[in-house]
């Protein structure tokens, strides 16, 4: 398929700015996919959708404050850094994108804090925008990354047009995140309350969960028309056996399985067999999925309404079908609904 066939005009007051007051009490779409039907909801009214025995996999990647506000030594020029991973714990190294990368070299030193406490050298160039700092730090590793973490600020989406307020700390971020290492909420999952959960549970559907640290590739615009010559970056991945067991009796039972997110469509697309059966898998991810795509572990996704030409609106359009995920964005956009990480949600059942 082509980039341009996923340009939408999306207007800019439909981006959301701040989440639904409630978690589960945004709007939701509901698309059939055999027939086309597009209906409207209240998220929480999910779990009229599903039954006892069937089961819903979550992303337990835990976002972390990845953007930083420093001063480049000499000059005191602003710079903002956005941490990606951290490469080498012993020797405090991190993977980051810089800005405005023209001024940043390496050797130059950086300084963060009010009081300019917390220092990194620069000691390698990655990518036109990365860099490669060492952390000036004496203390243990859980003390360095304590401080580190609070200078930085919720890494929110570029398309939220404000700074990150300290509310954005809990709401960018999933009530059952646990494992550290995200820098792009899971948005499928924001949406799911304690209260839902729990009504989950006592209903008999069951939960599984792996992990995906999503990450900016996400975000990273495609600058070829032609798809199958876009390369996405690798984001860690991890199915364990206990969601494997989980998920393989679901199916072996005919009960429906269900994907939060696409981060957990694209994880599960890694950890398939070709008998359609989950196997565990854990390491580096840079599956692009875009139509047609063969589906075979999940029989319904929910997700957010995504940005024209990003690859998880792509995603999403493999999972439900090209032509019916675009006349439902298309209604959505009709219908006011709201887009982005904390915006409205859909449900595709196929």
């Amino acid at each position: 398929m082509k980039l341009s066939q996923f340009k939408f005009k999306l207007p800019e007051e439909l981006i959301a700015q701040y989440p639904a007051e409630n978690r589960d009490e945004c709007r939701m779409m509901v698309v059939n996919s055999k027939t086309g039907e597009i209906t409207h909801h209240i998220f929480k009214e999910l779990i009229n959708y599903f039954d006892e025995g069937d089961v819903m996999i979550f992303n337990d990647t835990k976002v972390f404050p990845a953007r930083l506000y420093g001063n480049k030594e000499k000059t005191g020029a602003c710079i903002e850094v956005f941490l990606l991973r951290e490469l080498n714990a012993e020797n405090k190294l991190w993977d980051v994108l810089v800005e405005p990368a023209r001024k940043i070299r390496i050797g130059n030193k950086l300084y963060f804090g009010d009081d300019d406490s917390m220092v990194a050298e620069v000691i390698d160039n990655t990518t036109s925008r990365g860099r490669t700092l060492r952390f000036l730090y004496d203390g243990p590793h859980d003390e360095f990354k304590e401080a580190l973490y609070a200078l930085g600020e919720t890494p929110l989406p570029e398309y939220i047009k404000r700074k990150a307020e300290p509310e954005d700390a809990e709401r960018y971020q999933c009530i059952y995140a646990e494992k550290e290492g995200a820098v792009m909420a899971p948005a499928a999952g924001l949406h799911f309350s304690r209260e839902l959960l729990k009504r989950l549970e006592i209903k008999g559907v069951e939960r599984g969960f792996l992990t995906l640290h999503s990450g900016r590739g996400n975000f990273k615009e495609i600058d070829v028309e032609d798809l199958t010559k876009h390369r996405m970056d690798s984001e860690d991945t991890m199915v364990d056996e206990k969601l494997v067991d989980i998920v393989n009796v679901a199916k072996d039972n005919g009960h429906n399985v269900c994907a939060v997110g696409t981060s957990v469509l694209r994880a599960l697309a890694t950890a398939v067999c070709m008998n359609g059966r989950l196997m565990t898998y854990s390491g580096w991810t840079n599956k692009f999925i875009f139509p047609p795509y063969d589906f075979t572990v999940c029989n319904s996704l929910i997700s957010n309404f995504h940005m024209p030409l990003s690859t998880m609106l792509m995603m999403v359009a493999a999972f439900g079908g090209y032509e019916t995920v675009m006349k439902a964005y298309d209604v959505a956009v009709k219908e006011k609904y709201r887009f982005g990480a904390y915006g409205d949600a859909m449900l595709i059942l196929r």
